[in-house]
């Protein structure tokens, strides 16, 4: 369907500004230290590449159960915004114990806390915005939404960078003062977070002559399942970020040059998500989905492939093409394809998936990897070229099995 409607940011609704300002700031606070912290793990505390996946696994899944319920229970209370507040504050409230943490069993709990946090309020928050908007202007807000945090994300690095650059700027490896100071100027940003949720935002009353909700999958019909099922797969090859900062320091990067990499995957994925977005709301979700898929197999192959620094620069830049193109967009798809008083629901189901799979994601790239046990593992490039294959496997299921968008419409 062609969509008429002019599109403007400054013509969104209160409630899409106020859940991006709050992801702008919590994104400041959590990228300044969660991507620094496989590097943490692996320089300071000795930690192998097996841990690393485990705790980010254990930190995905945890709080993938979370997800399913919060997304239920504000369908049944018929509210969004608190649920989402209590989710924001409690991710602010766990992040000083990194500063603490000297072992990886310290930084695990935290990092499961601050994922728990992250687990009450993205299906909550995901569906205020889904409540707030029609479907002709859902992309743009989506897009929008992810561009504002991928700013916040891209400042967290900046500031991370020029922490490191003053206190050791020609260290390839973290030190554990810096990784501190790091965490200490992380927490400001995280409480403004929650205060930009609590002043900026107010729950959209959803109507229904349903019953309330239960947990019944098939309720949500036959089309969120087929594409569950298919982002499952996708999911599945899809490990933690951790291990292309990982990867990129294996081919070479000092960490100055992770965190300027870093910083140019979020420029990209901030300029490219609203128009993506928008982009989505006139040719379809589906092709934009699709899209992002292809561009993500090439990538990680590359980052199979890759041997020289400049490889990763590129392959790491080229990423944000991806989220840009295909994550706000498949947010703003579940919305489409379940009524409205269903979608915390939804989102509930969509995000505890994908972070149920994350735990087995993240664990198969560390042991493909380093292996287990008395066996090494096939090196680091065999968990991008797994990547790959079940990113090429997924976008052929969207394109033959998905039903066409015409099939969708509201």
């Amino acid at each position: 369907m062609q969509n008429k409607t002019k599109q403007n940011i400054f013509k969104l609704p209160r409630n899409v500004w106020a859940v991006s300002f709050a992801s702008f700031f919590m994104d400041i606070s959590s990228e300044m230290v969660i991507n620094i912290l496989p590097l943490y793990l692996a320089n300071v505390l000795g930690v192998g590449t097996g841990i690393i996946g485990l705790i980010e696994g254990l930190a995905e899944t945890t709080a993938s159960i979370l997800k399913l319920f919060s997304g239920w229970f504000s369908d049944k209370m018929h509210s969004r915004k608190w649920i989402a507040i209590s989710g924001y504050a409690i991710s602010a409230f766990s992040k000083p114990f990194f500063f603490f943490a000297g072992s990886w069993e310290m930084i695990a709990g935290t990092r499961w806390a601050d994922r728990i946090g992250k687990g009450i309020r993205t299906a909550p928050r995901d569906a205020l915005v889904a409540d707030s908007t029609t479907k002709e202007q859902r992309g743009i807000s989506f897009g929008f939404h992810r561009a504002a945090d991928t700013a916040g994300a891209m400042l967290g690095l900046v500031f991370a960078l020029l922490i490191v650059l003053v206190l050791q700027a020609n260290g390839k490896f973290i030190e554990q003062n810096t990784f501190r100071i790091i965490v200490l100027l992380s927490l400001p940003p995280a409480f403004l977070a929650v205060l930009a949720l609590i002043i900026g935002s107010k729950d959209v009353p959803v109507t229904s002559e349903r019953p309330a909700p239960k947990f019944a999958l098939t309720s949500l019909g036959k089309p969120f399942i087929t594409f569950l099922v298919i982002v499952g797969i996708f999911t599945l090859g899809n490990s933690s970020d951790a291990f292309l900062v990982l990867r990129a320091q294996n081919v070479g990067l000092s960490l100055t040059g992770i965190l300027i990499m870093l910083i140019l995957f979020n420029l990209i994925y901030t300029l490219i998500s609203t128009p993506a977005g928008s982009l989505s709301d006139k040719i379809g979700r589906k092709r934009l989905i699709v899209g992002g898929w292809l561009v993500y197999a090439i990538i990680y192959l590359g980052f199979g492939l890759a041997q020289v620094e400049w490889h990763i620069y590129l392959l790491y830049a080229v990423y944000g093409l991806y989220y840009g193109m295909a994550y706000g967009t498949a947010n703003a798809y579940v919305a489409d394809l379940v009524p409205g008083e269903l979608r915390g629901t939804a989102y509930g189901t969509y995000n505890a998936m994908i972070g149920l799979l994350a735990f087995p994601a993240s664990l198969i790239a560390g042991i493909l990897w380093q292996g287990a046990g008395s066996w090494g593992g096939f090196g680091p490039s065999a968990p991008f070229f797994f990547g790959a294959a079940l990113a090429l496997l997924a976008t052929l299921l969207m394109l033959f099995w998905m039903p066409k968008e015409a099939d969708l419409e509201e």
